[in-house]
């Protein structure tokens, strides 16, 4: 693919030293790529109050999960929500806060995107806060909702439609990205002006399935619960649980003329066990003449059934207010000129050049059928139309359909497999050549580890494209900050067996072992790679007589060696493995190479490691092997430099140099010594090994005498 190969010889920078990062960054925003921040149990591991940048204008009335504080931002003066939400423990705080990070990343015009996530320590009650911060807007739909109440006034139907054709648009959005809002009631749609609203608030499925938080709300708040889909009281949430919610949205606005306030609540309580109390309510809408009525009689039996199997999508409510009832709005226009657009002629413009498939792409970003569709005419063009490698433009607008598109499977597979073949084609021709934006690449492709964590195929692609994006360098920041070094070796132990997974894995693992900055940091922490050297052992074992696990985990092996990662009692299964391997797969010169340099820093600083090369063994010893090496290997100076630099360290235990002397490897390394005279390395390396046996023998000689 282009990719730079495990082991590929570069060294990391294991000279340097680097300062420890202190503390742990808390405040999540859509600039910062989201890792789950770690806590320990004393108020002292909070490097910061993220709350001090904020000034707390005004205590507004509690939710359903939290408090709600309208705040200001000290600098800029603007005003924002905070949603503060009492975590149990850290485990709670963490799964929330990942599941709500995809959040930070959504654009549509009706969506309140939280501006920032972090966690909060309160030490004068010895709890942990998550705190959601959104943008402020002082009236919603519940404001609306009420005025008409108290004026007992039907809301407007121009308004009403349009209004519901934003939210339809919002929500169509969100499901198509496999996204549920959750909590879904008038107080959560916004107004951010009398023509524009916008879905805010939107839950995570940690957050409202804390059953103990929610019987709490609702004894004190019997509101919060109305809203709600019969399956959403047992904690259980789907896109047709929003669809409930919605269609009791759409009741109260279209009842609020004639229903107060308790009403409509126990309305909303007893249509999940009696759609009689629905029926009537809807029979006095046509009898007061409720603007649209005809159509809520229709509509909102649709939407409003207990099992949420019969339930209608968000696509069917949109082509019975907009199609079939020719309700009115803005936002709705270019989703229902996209609906109109016959399969037919999309598949026409498929069929055409590259521009063109983007173009449609581009122009129906919305609907993951067309871009899968688009995606695998890509993926079947021979590369002389697709005309790799693309120009940058092109590949942005791959990573915009992976981000917009995160959590659907086929998409990504598709993509994933396009950017390898793009970033692939393109180190072919230019194996120097750097690829465009690594940052935004690393952090579309963090995401998609987050959102498909147990899909080994995709696993398998995002793995190899990281692994591209960190041999160039370029955003060892992102990945220091999404602790990849832990996402890999945690995945590697709960999926030894899959083979594509522990390649692509150990692969990337080389390919940030090898960079500087990442080793720099190893050198000040080894704890992050404390059970590497198991779990690669344990690889090796599973896939004896695979020649490309073996190639791969003998390139980790060797770093993780010379980074001193690989600890005394490991040393003699480390050795046995790299022997093996070495002696099963000769031909494999990358192999051999990485095997033997891994040989020789386990042997510069093991006594016991150095033992165990020497050893005796049915198949022969490590000195056996060398011979063999050399013999198939003789005229590649890197192999034979390894190679020399295992016997030089070997050569300085007392203990090993009469079995350097007894094995008759002493020819072999005069020979090397006059044959490689331009290379310093191989003459010093040589002239050591030789230096000490001679002075070795010049005792025993002397006793002969």
């Amino acid at each position: 693919m282009g990719a730079p190969r495990v082991g590929d010889g570069r060294t990391p920078d294991a000279d340097h030293t680097a300062h420890a990062q202190s503390g742990v960054r808390l405040r999540l925003g859509p600039e910062v790529h989201p890792s789950a921040p770690r806590r320990d149990k004393e108020a002292e591991s909070f490097p910061e109050d993220p709350m001090e940048k904020y000034q707390i204008l005004e205590w507004l009335n509690p939710g359903a999960l939290g408090v709600n504080l309208v705040v200001e931002e000290t600098k800029t003066k603007v005003k924002r929500v905070i949603k503060q939400v009492e975590c149990v423990d850290e485990h709670q705080a963490n799964e929330a806060l990942e599941e709500l990070m995809p959040l930070l990343k959504l654009q549509h015009a009706h969506i309140s995107i939280y501006q920032e996530l972090f966690i909060m320590w309160n030490s004068e009650i010895s709890s942990l806060f998550l705190c959601l911060v959104m943008e402020y807007h002082k009236e919603s739909f519940q404001n609306v909702i009420e005025k008409n109440r108290v004026a007992k006034t039907a809301i407007d139907s121009e308004w009403l439609q349009n209004m519901l054709g934003q939210v339809l648009d919002a929500l169509d959005f969100l499901h198509h990205l496999d996204v549920i809002h959750r909590n879904l009631k008038p107080s959560n749609i916004a107004l951010v002006s009398n023509a524009h609203c916008k879905l805010q608030d939107l839950s995570s499925n940690t957050l409202m399935t804390d059953k103990a938080k929610w019987n709490v709300r609702a004894e004190e708040d019997p509101l919060q619960k109305s809203w709600m889909a019969p399956e959403a009281l047992s904690f259980s949430f789907s896109q047709k649980s929003d669809i409930w919610s919605l269609g009791c949205i759409v009741l109260d606005m279209a009842s609020c003329s004639f229903l107060d306030t308790l009403e409509a609540m126990h309305l909303r309580k007893s249509i999940r066990s009696s759609p009689a109390s629905l029926s009537g309510v809807l029979r006095t809408m046509e009898e007061k003449k409720v603007p649209d009525a005809k159509t809520f009689q229709a509509l909102l039996p649709l939407m409003l059934q207990a099992d949420p199997a019969e339930r209608v999508t968000v696509r069917d409510v949109i082509h019975f207010t907009f199609v079939r009832s020719n309700f009115r709005s803005s936002s709705l226009a270019l989703v229902l000129r996209r609906q109109v657009v016959p399969e037919f002629i999309i598949d026409m413009l498929l069929e055409s050049n590259v521009a063109s498939i983007f173009e449609v792409m581009q122009n129906f970003s919305s609907r993951p059928e067309v871009q899968h569709r688009a995606l695998k005419r890509l993926l079947r063009m021979p590369e002389d139309q697709l005309g790799l490698p693309w120009p940058e433009e092109l590949v942005d607008v791959l990573l915009t359909i992976m981000k917009q598109h995160q959590r659907i499977l086929d998409i990504q597979l598709c993509a994933c497999a396009l950017l390898l073949r793009t970033l692939g084609q393109a180190l072919a021709q230019d194996p120097a050549a750097t690829v465009a934006d690594t940052g935004t690449i690393a952090a579309v492709l963090l995401s998609i580890l987050q959102s498909h964590p147990a899909e080994e195929q995709l696993l398998a692609m995002v793995y190899s494209l990281l692994t591209i994006v960190a041999s160039q360098g370029l955003a060892t920041d992102e990945l220091q900050r999404a602790r990849l070094f832990e996402d890999i070796l945690k995945r590697l132990d709960s999926l030894p067996r899959s083979r594509d997974i522990c390649i692509h894995g150990l692969s990337l693992l080389w390919a940030l072992l090898v960079d500087g900055e990442w080793a720099r940091a190893i050198i000040v922490n080894k704890a992050p790679l404390e059970r590497a050297p198991a779990l690669v052992t344990e690889i090796l074992v599973t896939f004896p007589r695979d020649a490309e696990v073996a190639e791969a985990g003998c390139a980790v092996l060797w770093l993780l060696s010379l980074l001193g990662c690989i600890r005394e009692q490991e040393c003699a299964e480390v050795v046995d493995l790299l022997l093996q391997s070495v002696r099963l797969y000769q031909d494999r010169v990358l192999l051999v190479n990485n095997a033997y340099r891994g040989l020789a820093s386990l042997a510069k600083v093991s006594e016991l490691a150095a033992l165990q090369v020497v050893l005796p063994r049915e198949s022969g010893s490590g000195l056996d092997l060398i011979q063999e090496t050399y013999q198939l290997h003789r005229d590649d100076p890197e192999v034979v430099e390894s190679m020399c630099l295992l016997l030089a360290h070997l050569g300085t235990y007392k203990e090993i140099l009469s079995e350097l002397a007894s094995s008759g490897i002493q020819p072999l390394v005069a020979e090397i010594h006059g044959r490689f005279t331009s290379s310093l390395e191989l003459v010093s390396y040589t002239a050591s090994v030789l230096h000490r046996l001679e002075a070795a023998a010049q005792p025993s000689s002397k006793g002969s005498l």
